[in-house]
């Protein structure tokens, strides 16, 4: 990790050509270096974080005020950052009686802010919790008395949380997790604070600064989906088609116990939603025996979405998998213990995230839980269901190879799409899509929960919600189209974003179909697209004009009295019982 000075070197970088975003920081410390250490963090993720910041301890004036400079700046994301060391003043001040409401009085403070700033910008709100101050007033009876301030701090803290799991443009950013990995000392330095007013050392901020990016990212689709696992010395110790599978190290005695719990995490993703691979210098069978077979395995084959195991060049093997997955390399982690072997994928596929594992195992987890690599804002009931459909998809791609004919192979599928407008089922995984869809995603226009709550009651706008499933399975949610009403006559098709595991089934002209049937029911004589081009959807770049749009000035035009309907092979499903 870069520390402060070269992050702060950034700053006198290019900017230009990378990706805006509108940032505010409203801080009751100084918060200039923290500021700094954001944009020159943002550069190095291609991000140009155009950056507003407040005086410190303007929060509420700011926040409540609607002619400040917050409310003319209109950014796309406000942080705000209430440090541990003012409300250990405020809790001072007050009288002891009023202690032990001292949370959830705070609580309703916090809450106002964010309803304030929600209701009145088009912004998500990250929130920095609080790290621990025991300021040892009661000693370790602190924990058992509501007077302390420990006990309120980390009764406040855990609020937050319950408070974020409700609010759906609340994020918290965990500077508490911080402390605890770096130590208070290395956190906060008591002379510079007392001189500046800054509560973070100089040393942490890079790290406060990556822990934000984190959710700047995740919050603008750039996140990771799939992990691709090597097996001998990453899985389990030792090589499986050396030492057999009586003898490989798993389990809980000795390192063996590093691996089980390095399975266990993987695990843990996986059932959150994340697709794990395995790529593999290995015979098929040999490498597939512990999963089978081997007792103390966490992981088994039904926890694998794509296994490949030969003797072929990993890099081909991970293109391979990309290519079952269909999702962009950026989105993929390769962990492996063997040093040549990560430099070989690094070297062939630069776009992929390849972590410098540690040479003992032992220290695997410790690292990998240091690098935060699979943040996320949203969990889905689709989410744990991902590995079996991506599993479901290596079926439909091997069956597909033996069709010369490919609609021959589409008609094969039987495949049914369920049209339905937004609703209270369908909102939460509309917004997850919306955040995750980078490569067929139109105008990459992001959208929460609750912005899509009020697209569904407006009437300018009307909102289709497409699934896709075939004879293999359901695919679940797999695209969004959202119209606008721009006058009389003219559809303006506000957003358009599908997974990319559909591509190539004709879901694209599907879609066009409806959108079309839905214009003439309407009396609307124009639909108008349009692509706004960023670096991952490229391979939409064409879209309008393979479905017959004509272009004008920054717009695709379709006159819909010359549509003419599109051959697909999908049939409509009229609800969810057919």
């Amino acid at each position: 990790m870069k520390d402060f000075s070269q992050l702060k070197k950034n700053l006198k970088r290019d900017f230009s050509g990378l990706k805006t975003i509108r940032v505010a920081i409203l801080g009751d410390t100084s918060t200039q270096f923290l500021a700094q250490s954001l944009r020159g963090l943002g550069y190095d993720n291609n991000l140009n974080l155009e950056i507003w910041e407040a005086d410190y301890s303007q929060i509420e004036r700011q926040v409540y005020d609607f002619s400040t400079e917050l409310y003319e700046f209109k950014p796309e994301i406000v942080i705000v950052f209430q440090s541990t060391h003012k409300l250990l003043g405020k809790y001072n001040k007050i009288q002891p009686a009023q202690h032990e409401l001292f949370a959830s009085n705070e609580l309703l403070e916090i809450e106002n802010i964010y309803s304030t700033l929600t209701n009145n910008l088009s912004t998500k709100v990250i929130y920095y919790n609080y790290n621990e101050i025991d300021d040892s007033v009661y000693g370790n009876y602190a924990n058992k008395t509501e007077s302390s301030f420990l006990f309120q701090l980390r009764k406040l803290n855990y609020e937050l949380m319950v408070l974020a799991s409700k609010k759906l443009n609340l994020y918290l950013c965990d500077l508490s997790s911080i402390q605890n990995q770096v130590g208070k000392s290395n956190f906060f330095q008591p002379s510079i604070y007392i001189n500046t007013e800054m509560v973070l050392s100089i040393d942490v901020l890079p790290k406060v600064a990556a822990k934000t990016l984190d959710l700047i990212n995740v919050l603008n689709g750039m996140l990771k989906k799939c992990v691709i696992l090597d097996l001998d010395n990453t899985t389990w110790g030792g090589i499986i088609g050396d030492d057999g599978i009586d003898n490989i190290q798993i389990g809980s005695l000795g390192i063996g116990k590093a691996f089980s719990e390095f399975q266990y995490w993987i695990k843990k993703l996986k059932n959150r939603g994340i697709v794990v691979a395995v790529c593999s210098k290995n015979t098929e069978s040999v490498a597939k025996a512990p999963f089978e077979k081997h007792p103390d395995m966490i992981l088994r084959l039904d926890d694998i979405s794509v296994f490949v195991a030969n003797w072929e060049n990993k890099a081909d093997n991970i293109l391979q998998i990309q290519k079952i997955l269909n999702i962009g390399f950026d989105s993929m982690v390769f962990l492996d213990d063997n040093p040549f072997e990560r430099n070989i994928v690094r070297e062939n596929i630069p776009q992929i995230c390849v972590p410098e594992l540690p040479e003992d195992p032992a220290d695997y987890l410790e690292y990998l839980y240091s690098l935060n690599l699979f943040e996320t804002s949203s969990l889905s009931t689709e989410d744990k269901e991902r590995t079996k459909l991506y599993q479901v998809e290596a079926q439909r791609v091997t069956i597909q190879q033996k069709f010369t004919n490919e609609i021959d192979f589409l008609i094969s599928l039987h495949m049914l799409s369920l049209i339905e407008p937004f609703n209270n089922f369908n909102t939460p995984r509309v917004a997850q899509l919306s955040q995750r869809s980078n490569q067929f995603n139109l105008r990459t226009v992001r959208y929460t929960e609750s912005e899509l709550e009020k697209l569904r009651i407006s009437k300018d706008y009307f909102t289709y919600a497409f699934t896709l499933e075939d004879k293999f399975g359901d695919n679940g949610l797999i695209c969004a189209v959202i119209l606008k009403i721009e006058n009389s006559t003219v559809l303006f098709i506000d957003t358009w974003f599908m997974s990319c595991r559909v591509l190539k089934r004709g879901m694209e002209d599907f879609v066009l179909n409806t959108i079309v049937n839905f214009a003439k029911e309407n009396a609307f004589t124009i639909i108008k697209g349009e692509y706004i081009p960023t670096a991952k959807n490229e391979m939409v770049k064409d879209h309008y004009l393979n479905l017959g749009f004509e272009k004008q000035n920054d717009n695709w035009i379709l006159n819909v009295e010359n549509h003419k309907h599109r051959n697909n092979y999908i049939g409509i499903k009229n609800n969810k019982n057919d």
